[in-house]
């Protein structure tokens, strides 16, 4: 079956996982994730993109952007993998790929996904087993949007200033979001929207979304329990 062409669309929130090749790790140590943040920090000035949060997990990494152009997120994701790969093989001396095929992607219905997104990436490490806290793992966009580092990367979406009038408030309104996590049913349809390309949002959201563009943005059917939760397990490898 052929593949569906990605969805993207100017500012709108879309959520992006790219996996290392046959689950292999991207990043052996701090410099290459060093290196990941600041290629990140120039693709998204040169295409106009709003970085909401991110995660490094050692084979994959999670992005939530805001373009403001039609095509930023491709160009944006085009430009990072070939720039990284380049130089994550002349450092390590190797030769070919180091992606799992192409970037999954999604599209949000702000106002329903997004902190809920920001959450889940956040909490991505905990799930994993890999730190106890969203706190203890330093990849990621957490200690910005909890107040406790600056990340100039990050560029906070209108619904994270939404979440209190001071600084002080948006943090702890945040920490609060992290600390009290996910239901189960919301972490797999955040997991399954993006793995398989489909819009993540409310029926009215879904039908406008379908009036702009000739690509199917929904599935017809409901696919079988199982296989949802194979690729749910797959996004927190």
């Amino acid at each position: 079956m052929a593949r569906l062409p990605r969805l993207t669309l100017a500012h709108t929130p879309h959520h992006i996982i790219q996996r290392g090749n046959n689950s292999s790790e991207i990043f052996v140590d701090a410099q290459d994730r060093l290196a990941m943040l600041d290629l990140m920090r120039e693709m998204a000035r040169r295409f106009d993109v709003d970085v909401h949060a991110y995660v490094l997990m050692p084979n994959h990494f999670h992005l939530l952007l805001t373009p403001k152009t039609d095509q930023g997120v491709p160009q944006f994701m085009q430009a990072l993998g070939r720039s990284y790969v380049r130089y994550f093989n002349n450092r390590h001396g190797r030769t070919g790929t180091l992606w799992e095929g192409r970037y999954r992607s999604t599209l949000l219905q702000a106002e329903r996904w997004l902190l809920a997104t920001m959450v889940s990436m956040d909490l991505n490490p905990v799930r994993a087993g890999l730190v106890p806290r969203a706190l203890d793992w330093p990849w990621s966009s957490y200690a910005h949007n909890a107040g406790i580092q600056h990340d100039g990367l990050i560029s906070p979406h209108a619904l994270f200033w939404a979440l209190g009038n001071t600084p002080f408030a948006r943090d702890v309104a945040y920490v609060k979001a992290v600390e009290a996590g996910l239901d189960q049913d919301a972490q797999e349809q955040i997991s399954h929207a993006a793995l398989l390309g489909w819009a993540l949002g409310e029926p009215e959201f879904i039908e406008n979304l379908q009036h702009k563009t000739e690509r199917r943005v929904m599935r017809q059917k409901a696919g079988r329990p199982a296989a949802r939760t194979v690729l749910v397990r797959k996004a927190q490898e």
